[in-house]
């Protein structure tokens, strides 16, 4: 979708360098890291009785079952 937006000098030059890097063009940087910028903050250091809990899972992302985790266990 084409819009028009006002984006520091600065900015634009920094995605146009990350898009050269990767591949992509800097619409497709922007967007990316609009994305990313809009997800919900990861509270750090989050306890439940006692025990540290991990971040929660990216939309989309398999569920891990005892199956994997004896599979990445037993894997040399």
């Amino acid at each position: 979708m084409r819009t028009t937006v006002d984006i520091d000098a600065d900015v634009l030059q920094a995605a146009k360098e990350i898009a050269q890097y990767r591949g992509l063009t800097a619409g497709q940087v922007l967007s990316q890291l609009a994305r990313k910028g809009l997800e919900p903050a990861v509270r750090a250091n989050q306890v439940r009785n006692g025990v540290p809990l991990l971040p929660p899972r990216p939309p989309g992302s398999p569920r891990p079952t005892m199956k994997r985790v004896n599979e990445l266990r037993d894997d040399p």
